[in-house]
């Protein structure tokens, strides 16, 4: 039977936007819903056009984008409800704080991933998520999956995702003041989340203020058993404050905080039969937070439209680690990022160039007593420039690449510096019109040397043979019909990623010795199709998934593929909604379904199928002066029991029980906007 890993510490642990600003329209009426396929904003002014994360169009890649309409649409409580919908997508564990988001199977931290322009660094401890965020703070979402421009950022191994929060322009279409509050109660496990928020905009200057917080007990599966070790304790908000003069100049700065402290499973990410002494739960403190600066110009001409970055952000966990019943003491381990960068777009008549500079200095840092604190860092300087343009009609092509040059310190102190060049290559062709688009893409990254997880630092490594720079090849096309508001799409990947570092504490690799430099070469591949239709009031949407991950060439297991990839299979998403316009009524239904998972690691038994059904009804009455949305959403209306397919440890029969996800939860809302 397999062995569940130790996963502690010595000697125990042996595991291992749009930047411009957009012109505002009037406030919408409560009483007239936008349609469904606008739906209504979280804000009491309609856009003019949907919100991106980025001024730039995707052209030839696999792209996600979401936007705030469909957050307002999803109403989302935690990171895996941002990405329902899209099977390419998942997000493993049913606690928010040890969730890993896995594009096309490929964990987070392989992708470049920001928050409002800020470069994240939070591989901490491999049983708790890497980018805590509060999704009632988020504007939009933007994911290219394999094939990232080089603007996205150093690190885009396997792409990129970008998460952008919430502008007072977002909320204001004129001088004034504002707010919004939201309550919700989840049946399942009494939990109560408050969202209050404030803003202002007089005379350039906007001002901002959002917090949230929830409480609540333990929820139970859909077998009606308790999970222990989900409760709800968090905090989190969100400040920003910007002027933009009448010559266009924008500046902004923003802070964005999230913390839970609860207790949870020893191990966040799974229950697992561990040493006799270790209690099965034990508190867990995360925190995560975030600082930009943005400067831009709102009113680019020509050549001249500048953007300049600067960030700080940091993650950090403290547990108990247990050596005995009563011997033991609180661990810490935290990661931060300072990160900037300094670029200008040129408008060339046919499309633009992006040209820039970068930065990013990355510290991980392990605070141990007992057996010694150990700090690992990576500082990177890059320079890139991407061109997207249209040189003939119908035709539409992006390409850029990027130098990057690395100074990684190690635990022992010793320095290494290493150097590499990125490119990429994406374009779109249109077939008959606009009815039918053919894209591809390519791209080859340079990832430089990844920096461990805090958790498996150990002070004595000597990095034998030094450590090796990771590189990547993504490769990425597809098809798009487009015809009367039907859509049907269909598109395929392959993303090879050589030297995944995966450091280990104690355990020796294949030269004998202790695991700073062990590596492993990761592939996967697969194909996506959809089709789609939507009416004035109304959409349906079917996407399917069906995706293959190898580790060294075997397939891939959770344990092993920690940071790198997770067993993935099929996926069917099936979304639709309608809006009953002049009633003030919006329903939606969703399903989701996980056919049995069979191509495993040897010895390893299949993962389990399931099947998710969920849906909401809102309504927005006329109340003449009053913003009011009321809303009621079922999840899991079945109450199937499973656990999601990218959560860890479902090989591991008898000794690893996956996290469930809640049973059948009913979720009712209100939103007041003044």
């Amino acid at each position: 039977m397999a062995q569940e890993k130790p996963a502690e510490l010595p000697p125990l642990e042996v595991t291992a936007k749009q930047s411009t600003k957009k012109k505002k329209a009037a406030p919408a009426k409560a009483a007239q819903p936008a349609p469904v396929s606008a739906p209504i904003e979280a804000a009491p002014a309609t856009k003019t056009a949907p919100i991106t994360v980025s001024g730039e169009p995707s052209i030839g890649t696999n792209t996600t984008e979401i936007t705030s309409q469909d957050l307002e649409r999803i109403n989302p409580t935690d990171i895996k409800d941002v990405f329902s919908g899209q099977p390419g997508i998942l997000v493993g564990s049913s606690i928010p704080m040890s969730q890993k988001v896995y594009v096309n199977g490929v964990e987070e931290t392989n992708l470049a991933v920001t928050v409002d322009g800020a470069a994240q660094n939070n591989k901490v401890f491999h049983h708790n998520g890497t980018n805590l965020i509060d999704p009632s703070l988020l504007k939009a979402v933007r994911v290219d999956a394999g094939v990232a421009p080089a603007d996205a950022g150093f690190g885009a191994l396997a792409g990129s995702i970008a998460y952008e929060t919430k502008d007072v322009g977002d909320l204001l279409d004129r001088d004034g003041f504002g707010g919004f509050a939201k309550t919700q109660f989840n049946t399942n496990g009494n939990v109560f989340t408050n969202n209050l928020a404030s803003y202002g905009m007089s005379n350039g200057f906007e001002i901002l203020g959002s917090f949230s917080f929830g409480d609540g007990d333990e929820f139970e599966a859909g077998n009606g058993e308790t999970v222990k070790g989900t409760e709800t304790n968090f905090l989190s908000g969100l400040g920003k404050l910007a002027y933009q003069a009448p010559t266009g100049d924008r500046f902004e700065i923003s802070h964005e905080r999230f913390n839970d402290d609860a207790i949870r499973p020893y191990r966040a990410n799974a229950h697992i039969i561990g040493r006799p002494y270790e209690p099965a739960t034990r508190p867990y403190e995360l925190n995560r937070q975030s600082t930009v600066f943005n400067y831009s110009d709102a009113t680019p001409q020509g050549w001249w439209d500048p953007k300049i970055v600067v960030a700080y952000s940091k993650s950090d966990v403290t547990v108990p680690l247990y050596e005995s019943a009563t011997d033991f003491y609180d661990v810490s381990g935290e990661s931060d990022a300072w990160s900037g960068k300094a670029e200008n777009k040129f408008n060339i008549g046919i499309g633009n160039v992006v040209a820039g500079v970068d930065f990013s200095k990355r510290n991980a840092k392990l605070f141990d007593v007992r057996y010694g604190n150990a700090d690992e860092q990576s500082t990177v300087v890059g320079a890139y420039s991407q061109a997207r343009i249209e040189p003939v009609t119908g035709t539409r092509l992006s390409f850029g690449g990027r130098a990057d040059q690395q100074w990684f310190t190690g635990v022992n102190g010793r320095e290494w510096e290493e150097g590499g060049l990125s490119g990429n290559i994406s374009g779109e062709q249109d077939l008959l019109g606009r009815f039918l688009t053919a894209k591809a893409g390519y791209s080859h990254v340079w990832g430089g040397i990844p920096l461990a997880e805090n958790f498996v630092m150990n002070p004595v490594w000597t990095y034998p043979g030094g450590p090796d720079a990771v590189v990547a090849d993504n490769y990425t096309a597809g098809l798009v019909a487009r015809y009367k508001g039907w859509t049907f799409e269909g598109s395929v990947f392959r993303t090879e990623i050589d030297n995944a570092r995966v450091a280990l504490w104690g355990e020796p690799n294949r030269s004998g010795v202790y695991g700073s430099v062990q590596a492993f070469d990761v592939e996967t591949e697969g194909f996506e199709i959809g089709a789609g239709y939507e009416w004035r009031n109304g959409f349906l949407r079917v996407k399917y998934a069906n995706i293959d991950a190898t580790i060294d060439g075997k397939p891939a297991d959770s344990y092993l593929g920690n940071y790198l990839v997770t067993p993935f299979g099929e996926m069917i998403t099936v979304t639709g909604a309608h809006t009953f316009e002049g009633t003030g009524v919006t329903i939606r239904a969703d399903a989701l379904f996980a056919p049995e998972y069979d191509r495993v690691a040897a010895g390893y038994p299949p993962y389990p199928s399931y099947t998710v059904f969920n849906a909401f009804v809102e309504y927005q009455p006329d109340l003449r002066g009053y913003d009011l949305t009321f809303r009621l959403d079922v999840r899991n209306i079945f109450d199937e029991t499973y656990a999601e397919r990218a959560s860890y440890g479902h090989e591991f029969v008898g000794e690893v029980t996956p996290l469930y996800e809640p049973g059948r939860s009913f979720l009712l809302s209100t939103t007041a906007k003044f």
